[in-house]
C-alpha cells in the first residue's frame, strides 16, 4: 500500500475564513509519526469493538481520501484512519493532505481528469464541486448508514434545499454573543435570556456604557452582517419567510430595504453613545484573544461558538467567569435566526469504485466515539449527539458551556429550507454596509438611506 504523505509541499500559511467558510487553517511541514504512535497506541484499547466494524464484507478495498487543514488535523485524521484499518483488515487506504490552497488545485486536476478520490473534503464552496458528489441518500434508507444521533437540523447543514444529503458535517458551529454577567450586575444590566430581544441587547450595551465607562458590546466587524443584519431578516415574518439572498443564490430574500433599517439605526446608535466601537476602534481586534471583552474594555461581544472555549479560558485566567447567550430577537416569542451551519463536510465521490465502503467509512468517522475521541472536535462540534456527549462528559468548564449551547440551539425550530452561502460580491456588499454605518453614526446619510444603499448593492450581484 503506498501512502502520500505530502508534507514536503506543506506551506506554513494561515487562511483565514468565516464560520460558514471552509474552516482552513495554518498548514506546517512535520513529520507525524511520532504523534500518530501516540495517538493511536492511545486508542487501541477500543479497537476491538465489534460495532466499529465495516460492513462492507471481506473483499481487500483501498479507499482514497484527501484533505486540508493544519498538521494537527493532519496527525489526528491519520491516527483515525489507522483506528479503522486496525478493525477492518480488508479496507486499506492512500491519503494525501494539503494547505488549503494546494488542496483544491489538486482537486480541480482530478475533477477535469474524473479521478477524485474516494472520500474527499469540501467546505462551503461545494456547490462548485455537485458534479463529483455522490449522495448519502441510498445508504442511509438501506440502513447502511445509521444517522439517528444526528438532529434534522444538523443533518440539514450538509443538504441541498430539496434535502439530498451530500455528505455528514464534520463539525456543527452557530453564532452566540459571550458575555461577562459580573459586568452586567455592577451596571444593573438585566441578564440575557433565551428571549431577549435587540431591544433588550441594546439597553443593556448603553446601560454598561454609562454606568461603567466601558463598550456595553465589543465589535461584531464583518460577522456584523453574517451573524447580524442577515439574521435580523430571516428573525422577521413567519419561519423560513424571509433571508438576506434566496435559497437559489439568485436574487434576494425580501424585497423591502426598511427591514434593513432599524438594524442599521440600533447599531449607528450604539457607535454614537460609545457603547459600540466604531471603526477605528473595531481595527484593534485582530483575534478573538485580544477582543474588548478579554481584555476588561467591553461587557459582551460576538463569537462564532468554537472560539467561546478560548476566550473562556483567557478570561478565567484574569478571576473572570464568562456565559454564552442566544442570538437576540426582533420579538420574544420571533424566530430565533439561529442556525446550525457546518464547518465541513466529507463526500463521497462520482468517481469512486468503493462508494459503499467510503460511505461507511464517512459514517463512522462522524459518529463513533472512540475515533472522536482521536479527532477532539478538531474540525468542529460533533453533530452526533453521543460523540458530543462523551467528548463533553471530560470538556473542560468553556467547552461545557460551547457543547451544552449547540444542544440548545440544534433544538431550536429550524426554516424547511435554508441557505447559509453567499453569492460572489457579497464580501464588497459587507464592507461598503460597515461604511454606511459609520456615515449614518457620523450624520452623513439616514438609516433609511443606508439601507437602501445596503439593498442596491446586494441586488446589484445579480444583474
Amino acid at each position: 500500500m503506498r501512502r502520500k504523505v505530502l508534507s514536503s509541499i506543506l506551506a506554513a500559511i494561515l487562511v483565514a475564513s468565516s464560520l460558514m467558510g471552509c474552516g482552513a487553517s495554518a498548514d506546517t511541514a512535520a513529520d507525524t509519526n511520532a504523534t500518530q504512535s501516540q495517538q493511536t497506541d492511545s486508542t487501541t484499547a477500543a479497537t476491538d469493538n465489534d460495532e466499529m466494524k465495516n460492513t462492507s464484507g471481506d473483499e481487500e478495498v483501498t479507499l482514497r481520501m484527501a484533505w486540508w487543514g493544519s498538521q494537527d488535523r493532519h496527525d489526528k485524521t491519520i491516527a483515525a484512519i489507522e483506528l479503522y484499518e486496525s478493525i477492518n483488515p480488508n479496507i486499506h487506504f492512500e491519503y494525501e493532505y494539503y494547505s488549503f490552497d494546494d488542496y483544491f488545485t489538486k482537486l480541480k486536476t482530478l475533477v477535469a481528469s474524473d479521478e477524485v478520490w474516494d472520500v474527499f473534503q469540501l467546505g462551503g464552496n461545494f456547490p462548485q464541486y455537485m458534479d463529483k458528489i455522490y449522495p448519502l441518500d441510498e445508504y442511509i434508507s438501506s440502513g447502511v448508514i445509521d444517522l439517528s444521533g444526528i438532529s434534522e437540523a444538523n443533518l440539514k447543514t450538509t443538504q441541498t434545499k430539496d434535502g439530498v444529503q451530500l455528505g455528514i458535517t464534520n463539525g456543527i458551529n452557530t453564532y452566540g454573543i459571550a458575555y461577562d454577567p459580573a459586568m452586567f450586575e455592577e451596571a444593573g444590566a438585566k441578564l440575557p435570556t433565551d428571549d431577549w430581544t435587540w431591544d433588550d441587547y441594546k439597553e443593556a450595551a448603553d446601560l454598561i456604557t454609562d454606568k461603567l465607562g466601558i463598550f456595553g458590546s465589543s465589535t461584531f466587524v464583518t460577522s456584523d452582517a453574517i451573524a447580524g443584519l442577515s439574521t435580523y431578516v430571516g428573525q422577521q415574518g413567519e419561519l423560513g419567510q424571509y433571508s438576506f439572498y434566496n435559497l437559489d443564490l439568485t436574487g434576494m430574500g425580501f424585497d423591502d430595504p426598511k427591514m434593513l433599517e432599524p438594524f442599521i439605526q440600533m447599531r449607528a446608535d450604539m457607535i454614537k453613545k460609545g457603547s459600540y466601537p466604531d471603526a477605528g476602534a473595531s481595527a484593534e481586534v485582530t483575534n478573538i484573544e485580544n477582543d474588548f471583552l478579554v481584555t476588561g474594555e467591553a461587557a459582551m461581544t460576538w463569537v462564532a461558538v468554537n472560539q467561546f472555549p478560548t476566550i473562556y479560558d483567557a478570561c478565567k485566567e484574569q478571576g473572570r467567569t464568562l456565559a454564552l447567550a442566544t442570538i437576540p430577537r426582533v420579538k420574544k416569542d420571533g424566530n430565533s435566526g439561529a442556525h446550525i451551519q457546518s464547518s465541513q463536510m466529507f463526500c463521497v465521490s462520482q468517481d469512486s469504485e468503493n462508494k459503499k465502503a467510503a460511505a461507511e467509512f464517512i459514517a463512522w468517522f462522524e459518529t463513533n466515539i472512540a475515533c472522536n475521541n482521536i479527532l477532539q472536535a478538531e474540525r468542529g462540534i460533533p453533530a452526533n449527539e453521543d460523540v458530543r456527549a462523551a467528548l463533553s462528559a471530560n470538556a473542560g468548564e468553556g467547552q461545557q458551556i460551547m457543547y451544552d449551547y449547540v444542544d440548545k440551539v440544534s433544538n431550536f425550530p429550524t426554516p424547511k429550507e435554508i441557505n447559509v452561502l453567499s453569492p460572489d460580491g457579497h464580501d464588497q456588499v459587507v464592507d461598503n454596509y460597515l461604511n454606511y454605518i459609520q456615515q449614518v453614526a457620523s450624520g452623513e446619510i439616514t438609516a433609511a438611506e443606508a439601507a437602501e444603499k445596503t439593498y442596491a448593492d446586494a441586488e446589484a450581484i445579480f444583474k
